[in-house]
């Protein structure tokens, strides 16, 4: 019998210190193959983040829109994956689009890390400031996915009109533990995304969506994150949403009205 744990214990910290190991495989699944544009008016965006990697991004102009909309997508693939993502962004909110890559995803240098992603959030956010000259009462933020982590960073840090979050978490540890229940997940974990922790310092309007059938994000995590955000808010159920589904067309619309209310262009 002492043998037998001997040995189940030996297998249960191997697992562990492999998944540690892997930490960085498993969170960001990072694609280098990229697939072309979605339309012509697509322009190649390259930046330098504050430790000097080099990354790549796509700008969508919108003709008269004084808006514009900072996208941070989910960590599968690259940013080409959300090519028809962004046109819908710009056709229904009728907002410029800038979406960047993070370290070692797609055409961006540099190897995925949490705070590969904050850097280069900075660096586009300046971008849009200081070469578009877009005013930050005039910016939205949002984020999906791993990506609400990276929005609500910085959302807690910088002036925009408002928050954009889509089936997002509190935090990463907590998402894993649902994976991973029985392993230590929330002291293993070295990406933490603590969005739960950001989101009371963000200052503008938060409009928060989550599909009740996300079987990657759990639905519960979601309204977690957005009991915890300050006023004004508004939460969106997505009926029938998985995590990989497009948004739904209910999104938007409630969306318009929430900026509408509480973010309306000046």
């Amino acid at each position: 019998m002492f043998e037998w744990v001997r040995l189940l214990l030996i297998g249960y910290l191997g697992i562990m210190l492999l998944l540690m190991l892997l930490e960085n495989w498993l969170v960001y699944p990072a694609s280098r193959d990229s697939q072309p544009p979605p339309c012509r008016e697509v322009e190649d965006v390259h930046l330098t983040c504050a430790n000097g990697t080099n990354v790549h991004g796509w700008w969508l102009p919108c003709a008269d829109s004084k808006l514009a909309l900072l996208y941070f997508h989910g960590n599968g693939g690259n940013l080409s994956w959300r090519g028809p993502s962004i046109m819908r962004w710009r056709d229904r909110l009728g907002v410029a689009v800038l979406i960047v890559d993070y370290p070692g995803y797609g055409r961006s240098e540099g190897r995925p890390s949490e705070q590969g992603c904050y850097e280069t959030a900075d660096a586009a956010y300046e971008w849009l400031v200081q070469e578009r000259k877009v005013a930050p009462k005039n910016l939205l933020i949002y984020g999906g996915s791993l990506g609400g982590g990276v929005a609500v960073d910085l959302a807690s840090r910088r002036e925009h009109r408002a928050l954009i979050l889509a089936r997002t978490f509190t935090s990463a540890p907590d998402v894993a533990s649902g994976a991973f229940f029985w392993l230590p997940v929330r002291w293993m974990m070295r990406n933490r995304f603590a969005s739960i922790d950001k989101i009371g310092r963000c200052a503008a309007p938060i409009f928060m969506s989550h599909g009740d059938r996300d079987e990657v994000v759990p639905f519960s995590l979601g309204k977690k994150l957005f009991e915890a955000a300050p006023e004004p808010k508004r939460f969106h159920v997505m009926p029938g949403v998985r995590h990989n589904d497009p948004l739904a067309e209910s999104m938007y619309a409630a969306l318009k009205t929430f900026l509408a209310e509480h973010a309306p262009v000046e």
